[in-house]
This record gives C-alpha cells, sequence and structure tokens, in this order.
C-alpha cells in the first residue's frame, strides 16, 4: 500500500507547472497542478469573486493527465485483485455477520444512548424476561443495569478430587444476612473469651459485659467462693443464662426444664430449625437459664481417653490462638487450604450461608463412633452435606475467613475427648 501511495505522490510531482505558469492561473486549473490547491483557493477566493473562463490544458499535459488516471485505475484493480481470495472465503463473511450482529446488539442496549466514553458507559445486563413473562420491559433482549438482575456466576469447587461443584452466595439479601455483613450486635451472638487483668473481679468482669455475676460463674464452673487470677482465662457469655452441650438422649423440652427456660426462647436464640434441631456435642446457650441445684457439680466438658493416634490434624499450618472455648484450637494458613475430617463419622452440621452463625460463620459438625464431636469454623467453601458418612482424611471444606475471624484459619474444636492440638504452643507449624 505504501509503494502503490509513494508512486500516486510521484505522479502528482510530475504534472506540477513550472513558477511562472502557477503565478498566471488562479483560477480551477489548479486542480490538475496540485489537487490541494482547489481547496485551498475555495476557502481563501471571496464568495463574490468571477472566475475567468478555464483556458484550454495543452497536449502534453492533457497526455500526462490520462497517463496518471489510468494508472490509477490500474492500481485499484491490483488492490482488489489482492483482496478477492480473502473475500471468497467463509471466514471472510463469518467475520462480516458477527461484527453486524455484535452492532446491532449494541444498538439495542437500553444504556447505548447514554454512552459516553469509558467513564459514562454502563454494562449491559440480561432483561429478566427469560423468567418474568409479565415483565414490563421483556420485549427487551438488553437492558441497563438499573432495570436488570445480572445473571449470578457460581464459583467452581473441586470435591473429592473428582468432582466439580458450583458454590454461589445466598441471591437474596434480606436483613438478616445485610445484619451479618455489616456486623449487626442482635445477631452477633458468640461467646467470647477474656484473660483476667490485674485488678479484675469477677463482679467488675460481668458488669464490663452486662452480665450477671452468676452466669459468669455458671459458665467457668467457678463458684461464689472462688476468686479471679491474673492470666486466667474465662468464658462470657454474650446474655444472661447459661450454656449446654448436648448429650446423647437430650431433647428441647427436657433442656428449658432443666434450666427453667423456654424451649422457644432458646430455639430462636440458637437459630434452630425446630425444637428436634439439635445433635449430640451442640452448643446451646439458654438465655435466662439457671443452674439447677445438684449435689455434685455439672461436667460441662467431660472428656474420654483416647489413642494419640486417633484424631489426625484437620490442616496444615500455624497455630495463632491455644486452648479456648470450647476446648478448641486456631490454625491459620492462606484462604483456600483444604481441611480434611480428623477421624471418621457422620455430619451432623454443615452450614454454609456465608452468615455470623454465633461468630463461626461457615462450619461442619462430626459426630464420631466413640461419641466425640469435632467442629470445623470459618470455611470458605463447605464439600459435605448434614448425613455424609466421612473418612479420616475426607475433604471437607476449604479454609476461609467467615464469622468472627480476622485472617484465614480453622477453629477446631473437640466436644468430649483432649484436643489434639492443645499440646502445641501458639506459633508451632503443623504440618503432616
Amino acid at each position: 500500500m505504501l509503494k502503490i501511495i509513494n508512486k500516486i505522490l510521484t505522479r502528482i510531482k510530475a504534472i506540477r507547472p513550472s513558477a511562472g505558469e502557477s503565478q498566471k492561473r488562479t483560477d480551477l486549473t489548479g486542480l490538475f497542478k496540485n489537487p490541494l490547491f482547489y481547496f485551498r483557493w475555495r476557502k481563501t477566493a471571496p464568495k463574490a469573486q468571477s472566475i475567468e473562463p478555464v483556458p484550454e490544458l495543452s497536449e502534453g499535459r492533457k497526455h500526462k493527465l490520462s497517463n496518471f488516471v489510468k494508472f490509477f485505475a490500474m492500481q485499484k484493480n491490483n488492490i482488489f485483485t489482492k483482496l478477492r481470495p480473502a473475500h471468497n472465503s467463509g471466514s471472510f463473511y463469518f467475520g462480516l455477520i458477527s461484527i453486524i450482529l455484535f452492532s446491532a446488539m449494541y444498538a439495542s442496549c437500553g444504556s447505548s444512548a447514554n454512552t459516553g466514553g469509558l467513564i459514562n458507559s454502563r454494562i449491559a445486563f440480561f432483561n429478566p424476561f427469560f423468567n418474568k413473562s409479565d415483565n414490563p420491559t421483556a420485549d427487551i433482549l438488553f437492558s441497563s443495569h438499573a432495570n436488570a438482575i445480572p445473571l449470578e456466576t457460581p464459583d467452581l469447587k473441586i470435591m473429592q478430587d473428582n468432582t466439580i461443584g458450583g458454590v454461589a452466595t445466598p441471591s437474596v439479601v434480606s436483613s438478616k444476612i445485610l445484619g451479618d455483613v455489616f456486623g449487626n450486635n442482635q445477631n452477633q451472638k458468640d461467646v467470647t473469651d477474656y484473660t483476667v487483668q490485674p485488678g479484675d473481679t469477677f463482679q467488675s468482669i460481668a458488669d464490663a459485659n452486662h452480665i450477671s455475676i452468676n452466669t459468669l460463674l455458671w459458665a467457668n464452673e467457678l463458684t461464689k467462693s472462688s476468686t479471679a487470677k491474673v492470666g486466667q482465662d474465662l468464658i462470657i457469655l454474650p446474655i444472661d443464662g447459661i450454656f449446654h452441650v448436648v448429650k446423647s438422649g437430650d431433647t428441647m423440652s427436657a433442656i428449658a426444664s432443666k434450666y427453667k427456660a423456654s424451649a422457644d426462647y432458646i430455639i430462636s436464640y440458637n437459630h434452630l430449625a425446630n425444637q428436634d434441631d439439635i445433635y449430640i456435642g451442640d452448643i446451646l446457650i439458654v438465655p435466662g437459664g439457671v443452674m439447677p441445684k445438684v449435689s455434685s457439680p455439672i461436667i460441662i466438658n467431660n472428656q474420654i481417653p483416647l489413642a494419640d493416634n486417633f484424631f489426625i490434624y484437620p490442616s496444615q499450618g500455624i497455630i495463632t490462638q491455644g486452648l479456648h472455648y470450647m476446648n478448641a484450637v486456631d490454625l491459620a494458613n492462606k484462604c483456600g487450604t483444604p481441611i480434611y475430617a480428623a477421624a471418621s463419622g457422620i455430619v451432623q452440621r454443615a452450614v454454609f450461608n456465608n452468615a455470623w452463625n454465633l461468630g463461626m460463620g461457615n462450619y461442619v459438625t462430626i459426630l464420631h463412633a466413640n461419641g466425640t464431636v469435632t467442629y470445623y469454623g470459618h470455611f470458605e467453601t463447605v464439600f459435605v452435606k448434614p448425613g455424609d458418612k466421612v473418612m479420616v482424611g475426607d475433604r471437607i471444606g476449604l479454609m476461609g475467613q467467615t464469622g468472627k475471624a480476622t485472617g484465614c484459619h480453622v477453629h477446631f474444636q473437640v466436644m468430649g475427648a483432649i484436643n489434639p492440638l492443645a499440646k502445641y504452643p501458639v506459633g508451632k507449624k503443623i504440618s503432616y
């Protein structure tokens, strides 16, 4: 193409007149001397200026002009001859049709009229007429963001090394979900830990957390004669009452009767579906509950002896928090690190709603053959469902940062036995 343009310019220079002829002619003959001369003349010439008759060109000029026209026509034919193979190929028509279709789709976009560059442009979404026939804008294939619901694309996760599953967050945003996202204190009904500081008393600690001193003593298996010791770890309930660890044979009505509390209040406070939605190892907060008067103290988490190799490590990482409520250890690693079943058993709960869930976020509980229960919290993704039978080492989810978590980790808790991670100090690296 550059060679063709150079030849054209060479031809134009060849027919350019001498300086003497250029001064004599100020009419339209300048078009043949220099193609740009005509447009400059039209721009600068007065509107009322009369035009002198165009004198006839000399034979030499006519010959050069004729040769130029023939040369240009020949070059034009050469160009179309080179383009003809692509013009006849199927890919040419496919590309042409694709451009036309995409242009038509963009023109039908409701936001195309408002496009003013990248700053003012908006993204087009599929109109919800696909599933709503009564939609007033159902005749529009594309619509603006303000009038349409974007189609959600789920995250693809590999499950059990042989299956791909789609995982999506809740598509309907309710007031409960908004409260979980923005930190509504009414939904953050989590139990916390507190380390006694110099000058603390049980009464001052209870007052600072807006609970009764009996609630504090009951949660920590203390009596009124007990004294606070600096460095002592305490469990702080979020409300006056008591907490109960569900055992085999427990029913909701029996638990409510034991602690003189309302069964309906226990169900609603712990976000249970109904009175049958309890499993062995569940920790229930009993609002307004009172410790029964018995001759022997109630052991909240009775630990049975187990072989050292009964549990495996639930994951790899670094211990960031030692033993805390309830018999739990935090093991941190990057988000997405696999989490495995510490022992064989049956999945009791597999909660994957990205909600607060008493600070545990997405979590899983597994009941083992000896009656112990392992609890895994703060999942990014859960691979199991209630009722699934898992073997020791089965991957049950991926490490995350849901619920009350300042970083990616798993809250590994053991109910009914010694936590295998409890013997390691904070900062210890755990690996297989």
